[in-house]
């Protein structure tokens, strides 16, 4: 008798054709049976989003040498159709990614990576996200893809407390350059948005949204500073956003 490989589901926010999801499927490809569902296009921003108000479709890929489905809606809504119509069990482990560009600070609210990942945490299952620090449309991700192997065989072995995921960020170096990996915490960092209003063909109004990132975090503790050392950054991410450290203080309010 012969053990079983984990069974590993992966997603992403890029879209099914992305560079990112090739290369996360190559680092993870040899740990276990594979079952990969992605959206059909970019779903980036999308947040903890899922799709109510219209149909879902899935469509068998031959982009991948495993059982592939694209999507037509979000990250979350890929995992939930993974788990509950595809693979009719739990999978060992979910991995997403891996996301162009950085998903460090309040960008973790935003990320359909990392919701991706927040939801495979709230089905029980030990996710992590991943994210290359490069918006680079030919950027190399061979340094990624030694990081998600080692974490991944980290978690595999260890296992990981219930009710967290990961959430990964490489920093775009050359191997090199590259000095660890580093647990740390999420820096108080976020976008000063706002928006260029321009004009259209027809003379009509629209908006694009910008703006600047802005750290306000001196602390050497964050995945902002570790990532601007040559470190990948690793942030234990939990879905349950009660602040607890107000409880005592919201108590004594006269309601």
């Amino acid at each position: 008798m012969t053990d079983l490989k984990p069974l590993i589901f992966i997603t992403n926010d890029d879209g099914i054709s992305a560079k990112g999801i090739r290369s996360l499927y190559e680092a993870v490809a040899p740990f276990g049976d594979i079952v990969l569902i992605a959206p059909d296009s970019a779903q980036s921003g999308m947040g903890h989003a899922i799709t109510i108000n219209h149909p879902l479709r899935l469509e068998p890929s031959d982009l991948f040498d495993c059982e592939a489905f694209s999507c037509t809606g979000t990250p979350v809504d890929c995992v939930k159709l993974g788990v509950y119509e595809v693979m009719h069990r739990k999978p060992d482990l979910i991995v997403s990614g891996i996301n162009h560009g950085a998903n460090v600070a309040t960008n973790v609210l935003y990320s359909g990576t990392m919701s991706a990942a927040v939801e495979g945490a709230m089905e029980g299952v030990p996710s992590i996200g991943f994210s290359l620090c490069s918006f680079e449309s030919d950027a190399n991700f061979d340094l990624a893809k030694e990081v998600v192997a080692k974490v991944v065989k980290e978690v595999l072995e260890r296992k990981m407390p219930l009710g967290i995921c990961l959430n990964v960020n490489i920093p775009y170096v050359q191997k090199a350059d590259f000095k660890g990996i580093k647990f740390c915490k999420q820096a108080n960092a976020y976008w000063d948005d706002r928006f260029d209003e321009r004009k259209d063909q027809f003379n009509r109004t629209y908006y694009w949204l910008t703006g600047d990132f802005i750290n306000n975090d001196q602390s050497d503790e964050t995945d902002v500073y570790w990532i601007d050392q040559g470190y990948a950054s690793i942030v234990p991410t939990q879905y349950d956003l009660t602040a607890y450290s107000s409880m005592k203080e919201l108590e004594n309010w006269n309601l």
